[in-house]
């Protein structure tokens, strides 16, 4: 499997993709000479199953290992748990040459970096993705933060990983939901970027688990998908323009997980949601046509994604949620919308009252 880089003016980093790549972890990382001392941060269920293997491959190599469990799940990506991983940095004397190492999926990933980057003003990151969402988009470009009440990521930073780490063994351990969750970001690559890759995923009988997939699919969708992120975001490093395609779902996708409190759906079924509606608006806007959003849907379904909102949830509350995500600007909020399969644009001039109406549909 490939080694993908990311080409930023200010460090490149590279994406490496191969079987057994967990044991090579600390071999690859003294080739970037780091300092000695490294945070290894993880939750408890992936620990359990990858962070022996992890440490050891880090110890072998000759680095200073610490480790640092919390809990799992997005309702604790917050700043409480930010606090812990300052409190193991400042108990184990982390350095500015000093290194944080994220095993775990995008909350681990999203938490550990943002430590990273405020750490004594930013150390050293590698990220060991051990979901599929991860591995296709969480660990890949920068961003870092952690969830305000009010709203998904609104507390960050951009900091870039001095490497990504992808071992596609370790998905042989991934519930079947969270596998289901990271091919809504695949298919979201395949609408904005890759229409090819959407016809390869079209022509599969099943995605809606590991073992449906064929090797060399699952090859061709990780480094298809780390590919096209790597592609936009040496394009865009900060989202001053293109990179805001990759946003594409997660608009209405996270007001409905802030709004139901990040317990009842994840996030790959959020953004599933959210580019349901998507499509839908760009339909009510003549932008593309019904055919490409059949396919669109068919393709989600295809992956075990739920294509209607959570019961009981309250589409004002979704409407007004909009106007605190990170992508409104002069009070309008901007969305990412398809223009055919593999091509999408951005506007902000999406009436209030469809979005209304697209959400109506979508009980």
């Amino acid at each position: 499997m490939p080694i993908i880089s990311v080409n930023l003016p200010s460090e490149s980093y590279d994406i490496a993709i191969a079987p057994g790549n967990l044991e090579l972890l600390g071999e690859k990382m003294a080739t970037l000479k780091l300092g000695k001392k490294v945070l290894l941060v993880s939750n408890p269920s992936v620990f359990g199953h990858y962070g022996e293997r992890a440490v050891s491959s880090l110890l072998n190599a000759g680095f200073d290992v610490t480790t640092c469990l919390l809990k799992d799940g997005e309702q604790y990506k917050n700043l409480t748990s930010v606090g812990q991983i300052y409190d193991k940095a400042l108990e184990n004397r982390l350095e500015r040459a000093s290194t944080m190492v994220a095993l775990g999926g995008g909350v681990i990933g999203d938490m550990t970096g943002f430590a990273a980057a405020t750490w004594l003003r930013g150390i050293n990151f590698v990220q060991v993705p051990t979901t599929l969402l991860s591995m296709v988009d969480a660990s890949i470009g920068g961003k870092t933060g952690v969830n305000h009440p009010q709203g998904k990521n609104l507390i960050g930073a951009f900091h870039q990983p001095r490497l990504v780490l992808i071992d596609p063994q370790v998905l042989d351990t991934l519930p079947v939901r969270e596998f289901q969750a990271g091919m809504a970001e695949v298919i979201k690559y395949g609408i904005i970027w890759d229409l090819d890759l959407f016809e390869q995923m079209e022509a599969c009988d099943r995605l809606d688990e590991m073992p449906a997939l064929s090797p060399s699919l699952v090859q061709t969708i990780l480094a298809r998908s780390c590919q096209a992120k790597a592609d936009v975001v040496s394009k865009d490093e900060k989202e001053a323009g293109l990179r805001a395609i990759l946003n594409y779902g997660h608009t209405i996708g996270h007001a409905v997980e802030s709004l139901t409190g990040y317990r009842s759906i994840n996030h790959g079924e959020a953004v599933a949601i959210g580019m349901v509606a998507a499509g839908k608006l760009a339909l009510g806007m003549n932008l593309w046509d019904a055919e490409s959003q059949a396919r669109h849907v068919a393709l989600i379904q295809k992956a075990g994604l739920t294509t209607t909102l959570p019961s009981g949830i309250d589409i004002n509350a979704i409407i007004d949620s909009l106007q605190t995500d990170k992508k409104v600007k002069a009070g309008k909020v901007r969305f990412v919308l398809p223009t055919q399969i593999g091509a999408v644009e951005i506007t902000d001039q999406v009436p209030t009252d469809l979005i209304g109406q697209v959400l109506q549909q979508m009980q």
